[in-house]
Order: C-alpha cells, then sequence, then structure tokens
C-alpha cells in the first residue's frame, strides 16, 4: 500500500507541471529586481499571458496601480480574489483567470515599496530588508494558483483544452468592448467586494 501511495505521488502531472511554469514565468517577471530587463517568455502560453496581462492593465492603469508596494498579506489576498473569482457563478473563465494573474503579478512589483493611497492609510513602508519577501511570496503564489488552476478547477481547464486552449483563445485580437466585458465586469465586481471587505477589517 506504501509502495503504491509513492508510486501515485511520483507519476508526473504535465498540466500541473505547465501550469506551474507558466506562472512562475509571469508573477517571476512581475517580482524581478528594479532596473533588471524583462526576460523572454520561456513558453508560448507565457507569451501570450503577458501581452493579455499587458493589455489588461492599460486599459485600467489606475485601478492595478492603486494595488501596487501593497504592504499587507499578499498571499492572503490573493487566496480571497482566487475564491470569489474563480468559485463565483459562472465560474472560471479565460478573462477571470487572466485577471487574477494580472492581480497576483501588481502585489509583487517591487517599485514603488508603498504608495500614496497606502501611507495614508496608516500602512508602514516595508523596511528595505524584507525585500526577499517578494521571492518568497511569489513561489507561495505559484503554488497557491497552481493548486486553483490544475487542482480544484482542473476539469474546467481540460474541458477547454488546457494552455492549447488559452492560446488559441486569445490569437485573435479582440475589440476594446470584448476586454471591458469579459476581463472586467464580472471580475471587479467580485474583487472590489472582497478586497474592500478584507482591507476594512484591518483598518477598522
Amino acid at each position: 500500500m506504501a509502495d503504491q501511495l509513492r508510486e501515485r505521488t511520483n507519476v508526473a502531472d504535465p498540466l500541473r507541471e505547465r501550469t506551474e511554469r507558466l506562472l512562475a514565468d509571469y508573477l517571476g517577471c512581475c517580482a524581478r529586481e528594479p532596473g533588471t530587463p524583462e526576460p523572454r517568455p520561456s513558453t508560448p502560453e507565457a507569451a501570450v499571458l503577458r501581452s493579455a496581462a499587458a493589455r489588461l492593465r492599460q486599459l485600467h492603469r489606475s485601478f492595478f496601480s492603486a494595488y501596487l508596494g501593497y504592504p499587507g498579506n499578499r498571499v492572503e489576498l490573493v487566496a480571497l480574489m482566487a475564491e470569489a473569482v474563480l468559485s463565483d457563478s459562472p465560474g472560471p473563465t479565460w478573462g477571470r483567470v487572466v485577471s487574477l494573474v494580472t492581480f497576483a503579478g501588481t502585489l509583487l512589483e517591487r517599485e514603488p515599496l508603498v504608495t500614496a493611497w497606502w501611507k495614508k492609510r496608516s500602512f508602514q513602508p516595508r523596511l528595505k530588508e524584507q525585500e526577499g519577501d517578494v521571492a518568497r511570496d511569489c513561489q507561495r503564489l505559484v503554488a497557491l494558483l497552481s493548486s486553483r488552476l490544475a487542482g480544484q478547477h482542473r476539469a474546467w481547464l481540460q474541458a477547454q483544452g488546457g494552455w492549447d486552449g488559452f492560446c488559441h483563445f486569445f490569437r485573435t485580437p479582440f475589440p476594446l468592448a470584448f476586454w471591458r466585458k469579459l476581463l472586467i465586469q464580472a471580475f471587479l465586481a467580485c474583487l472590489l467586494t472582497t478586497a474592500f471587505g478584507y482591507l476594512w477589517t484591518r483598518l477598522l
């Protein structure tokens, strides 16, 4: 029985590995040291994700910029977002996945350390020696989001054709209205409700 269990745990999981590699590529790119050149995408889906995330952030710069230098617990916040965004009806979509990963990447960016918005709410700037926390949180977020996408929502991911389906979905350029509707409408409703509920409990 023990041998069978070991055998099962050692079986390769290509979908999980591909998901982890994709998330490590994007989140690692976001978490890199300031001034470090952006590395080339490691896979075709990594290139597609970076392009989709850049488009999303360009369209909603003010929203994502507000979370640069977020001084709270990044992993906790993303876990709450993942629960709201992926589990809320109608469930996962490629738009929600891109939005969630883009949000996680924004939290990992290292500059500025704390924006004026957070300073007004009495959050203290991160100390320089705590910047190693970014790399640690990056690894934890890769594990968290991989668990959600290739574990909890594995059946959905497989039904969409996996990451090949992701690349196919975003192959054709979409009009502006598409991005606003698919990537923002439902996501921001969940995001703002969850984020401000979370922050309010910390500020009271």
